[in-house]
């Protein structure tokens, strides 16, 4: 009786172990895949219809120089790692896990292969991961581990707890978490706060001690989580906020400032409306002034005031040295 000819369990093991090698080597001859697997050439060509059927775009050539390939195809199959594999895509994903700019993507993964990844090898990784570091990058650096357990919490839909400050004191937080957002510097988690019965912020590189808990917890509903911590991060944590409306493009003006320090929406084709917050809102309208766009004051009354101030002092500055530049 062909090898072949065993339970599904075999055929489903020596499947996977046909499909480990067509991703080691650019060709195969089917005596070699054969040789290799104790099988029948017949035997060979069944499973790579299997593969086949399950997405795997295996190439047949004949003649010299030909065999069986694995090439590239329309829709990504799964992927088959060994365990150094394993381990150096997971050590990879934690690295790019830690920064915001690629942060998100690399999370996403991690959290994918961090589902079926052996216990085994968790050790291992965290080893490596913990034994790497870098320079020169532009966002704030989180905890991996972290990360990695929110990630978990956020995908199971169970509890967390963190220690997180609060003026000038350190407090213990539980939160059903929701979702993690990268922005272009930070990662932060929206999550509903159990203490305060509403929804928060919170930035993950502040947060020491976080777990995650057994307890599941139903879903409720959200908000959209990016705009949400955006404008948050923006403008909503600070005492005072302002809006301009800025006319010029949406896009021309997201270009012009960072998404932490502001939220653009549309305001038609050639508009747009502008939510920024500060404990000064001084510095915010001569930032809106240096972007080189007419722009309004929608909120609050008393900054128009202030904008008439300002331009006084302005036109008192520059009267001695240019009096007479024209009115624009």
């Amino acid at each position: 009786m062909d090898a072949g000819d065993g339970d599904e369990r075999g055929t489903t093991e020596r499947v996977l172990t046909l499909l480990g090698l067509l991703q080691q080597r650019r060709v195969w001859t089917g005596p070699e895949l054969a040789g290799r697997l104790r099988v029948t050439p017949r035997t060979i060509r069944r499973d790579v219809e299997r593969l086949r059927a399950l997405g795997y775009p295996v190439y047949a050539g004949q003649g010299v120089g030909g065999g069986y390939r694995l090439g590239p195809g329309q829709d990504l199959p799964p992927l088959l790692f060994d365990d150094e594999e394993a381990i150096a895509t997971a050590v990879s994903l934690l690295m790019g896990a830690g920064g915001a700019v690629t942060g998100d993507a690399a999370l996403r993964a991690l959290t994918k292969l961090d589902r079926v990844l052996p216990a085994r090898l968790r050790h291992e990784v965290r080893a490596l991961a913990g034994s790497v570091e870098a320079f020169g990058t532009g966002h704030q650096p989180v905890d991996s581990e972290a990360l990695m357990t929110l990630a978990r919490a956020c995908r199971d839909e169970v509890e967390a707890g963190f220690d997180y400050p609060s003026g000038n004191r350190t407090q213990r937080r539980r939160v059903e978490p929701y979702r993690l957002v990268a922005s272009d510097r930070r990662w932060y988690l929206l999550a509903y706060d159990l203490d305060r019965d509403d929804w928060r912020t919170f930035r993950v590189d502040r947060m020491t001690g976080v777990a995650s808990r057994t307890w599941r917890f139903r879903p409720r509903p959200a908000p959209d989580a990016a705009p949400y911590v955006q404008e948050g991060v923006a403008s909503r944590v600070y005492p005072q906020r302002a809006r301009f409306l800025v006319h010029a493009a949406a896009d021309t003006v997201r270009a012009q400032i960072p998404a932490t320090a502001a939220v653009v929406r549309p305001r038609g084709a050639e508009r747009c409306e502008v939510l920024s917050g500060a404990a000064d809102l001084d510095p915010v309208l001569m930032h809106m002034l240096l972007l080189g766009h007419d722009f309004e004051v929608l909120d609050p009354p008393e900054l128009a005031t202030r904008c008439h101030i300002l331009a006084r002092r302005l036109r008192a500055a520059g009267a001695a040295a240019a009096p007479d530049v024209p009115a624009p």
